[in-house]
């Protein structure tokens, strides 16, 4: 359980250095159609549901083909 963790930190730690450093790999991410983005006066509410559902894919795919 402890190298998993620490290979999932490792993970995370990269996603967020692309995310920081090179802003082109996220720039989809809120933009595809699907997603809910609604503005006021009074707030924001922001629902990327159909970029959490590429990412779900992209995930599945990925931990398959590791696992095999």
């Amino acid at each position: 359980m402890g190298k998993w963790l620490i290979y999932a930190g490792i993970v995370l730690l990269l996603i967020g250095a692309i995310t920081l450093y090179a802003p082109w790999a996220v720039n989809w991410f809120g933009r595809l159609p699907g997603d809910i983005r609604v503005e006021t006066d009074s707030g924001r509410v922001f629902l990327p549901i159909t970029s959490m559902i590429v990412v779900s894919l992209v995930l599945t795919v990925v931990v398959n083909l590791l696992r095999r």
